[in-house]
């Protein structure tokens, strides 16, 4: 039986990656050594690093003067990270359009209580269960504040934003974890960029911090660890970085570039989402939550059926079937196909053959 993985992180990881990594998991470059047990301030792995980061910044078209960062803590930390290191003493503003963008918005909150700085909410659309990106009023953005955070796409809820709003100046902090090198992005539009490896770039445990040089802190943080100048002065080598999960990105970016790169691997992805929203939107058994077509996400793509008891009659069916992952968010409900750059255009092809037969036996 083939297993297709919809899991929303960690995801499926590209085969050829797999296969490469098994290869050398025992002797890794004539070393006698598996990379996880080099010494990050090997030559080996100093090559790997470098190697890592060249490769994403051709991929991505990074600008020189923008630090490339392998963190830790997840896309999780940043929510502190960000304020700590840009907001000292100024105002912050957050976009809502999401489960995630409203934890870093709270995180946010719960630190201005101790860090002189201003939180403030933009744009929201919780009060309609995030069914849509909500409208961004430029006119309530202070000219001198520190930045506008947007999380490009909602992993949750299955929306994303493309076409980015206008800040006045200020500079864009975007959450990228669950559409980095899906969509092209320009990055020079940004301040920063962040993402949690575990979805298009590698397993879990490796967070990639993309900041322009001038907004980098001058004053020390209360940590060190959480001090973005000290990470992008130290090359991301503070402490012991997470080294295979390192090693694994550069594995992942050596694919996507032989693969034809970022604009290549977004026609992929759109032609494979657009085949299950087609499929959807003819249907009139199965309902998407996205309340705007423009608002779709191309990673992650939420479904029901009339009914509750259907759709975990479908959750079950599925998964006996190979279809794994494929439950939607416990927030949600229904059923949630993620498509990240790795999932492979046939599973797509497979689970429509499922979801017609499941919808002539349930209708």
């Amino acid at each position: 039986m083939t297993i297709y993985n919809f899991s929303a992180g960690p995801a499926v990881l590209p085969k050829p990656v797999l296969e490469k990594a098994q290869a050398e998991f025992l002797d890794y470059n004539h070393s006698g050594m598996s990379v996880m047990e080099l010494s990050h301030r090997s030559k080996e792995f100093d090559d790997i690093i470098k190697d890592a980061e060249k490769l994403l910044r051709d991929l991505m078209a990074i600008p020189d003067n923008y630090k490339v960062m392998f963190l830790q803590g997840g896309a999780s930390t940043q929510f502190s990270m960000l304020p700590l290191n840009l907001a000292k003493g100024r105002k912050a503003y957050y976009v809502v359009a999401g489960s995630w963008g409203k934890k870093a918005y709270t995180e946010a909150v719960k630190l201005s209580k101790t860090i002189p700085f201003e939180p403030i909410l933009l744009a929201s659309s919780e009060e309609t269960t995030y069914d849509h990106i909500p409208d961004i009023d430029s006119a309530k953005i202070d000219k001198d504040a520190a930045y506008v955070h947007i999380t490009t796409n909602n992993t949750i809820e299955g929306t994303a934003i493309y076409d980015l709003p206008e800040t006045k100046g200020v500079p864009i902090v975007a959450d990228m974890s669950s559409n980095i090198l899906a969509v092209r992005y320009n990055i020079e539009d940004f301040g920063l960029i962040y993402a949690g490896a575990q979805k298009n770039i590698g397993p879990a445990g490796v967070t990639i911090v993309i900041v322009r040089e001038d907004l980098l802190n001058d004053e020390p943080m209360l940590s060190s660890m959480l001090d973005y100048r000290i990470q992008a002065e130290a090359g991301s080598l503070y402490n012991t970085p997470p080294t295979y999960g390192i090693y694994i990105a550069k594995l992942v970016f050596e694919w996507l570039k032989e693969l034809g790169g970022v604009d290549e691997m977004e026609k992929i992805n759109r032609e494979k989402s657009g085949l299950l929203y087609d499929f959807i939107e003819q249907s009139d058994f199965y309902t998407s939550p996205v309340k705007n077509s423009k608002d779709r996400s191309v990673a992650n793509i939420p479904f029901v059926t009339p009914s509750k008891d259907l759709d975990a009659k479908f959750v079950k069916e599925a998964d006996a079937l190979g279809f794994k992952n494929i439950k939607g968010h416990r927030s949600v409900g229904g059923m949630r196909a993620s498509l990240y750059n790795a999932f492979p255009r046939q599973g797509v092809l497979d689970l429509l053959e499922f979801m017609k037969k499941f919808e002539e036996e349930n209708k």
